[in-house]
């Protein structure tokens, strides 16, 4: 993880400070809902993450196709599998600052994300059992 004190968008830093969580998403086909106190909303193929800092819809969940840069949250790799939506750059969301920064499952050997956080799914699901709303993730150096 590469923390910043100054998100921007495509840098690849996580930004730095508490994040509330916001609601979590699951991909259905590969797994029950997770135990969790949170909003839980079951993934769709068409579900994507604006991270066009042009779009009206920048940080913010969006249907497929968009136009616009987006990310896909219907992976095949199965980060996205969980997600958990961190409140950042959010309420409201200001052009550039950052999107998409999400609590997910982790690559193997733990590889860097792009700015998100990332657990193996395990302990990401016992996260999850002891969350619920006014909970934080807090990102430090």
């Amino acid at each position: 993880m590469k923390p910043a004190a100054e998100k921007r968008e495509g840098d690849g830093a996580s930004p730095l400070g508490r994040w509330p969580v916001r609601r979590v998403f699951f991909r259905p086909d590969r797994g029950a809902a997770p135990e969790t106190d949170l909003p839980a909303i079951a993934l769709r193929p068409a579900d994507g993450w604006c991270d066009d800092a042009g779009a009206p819809n920048y940080n913010r969940l969006v249907t497929l196709p968009c136009r616009g840069s987006h990310e896909r949250l219907w992976r095949d790799d199965r980060l996205y599998d969980l997600i958990v939506e961190l409140g950042y750059n959010d309420n409201p969301p200001e052009p550039g600052k950052g999107s998409a920064i999400f609590l997910h499952i982790a690559r193997a050997g733990y590889l860097p994300t792009e700015g998100c956080v990332a657990l193996a799914e395990a302990d990401l699901r016992a996260v999850l059992a002891r969350l619920s709303a006014g909970s934080v993730v807090e990102i430090r150096a």
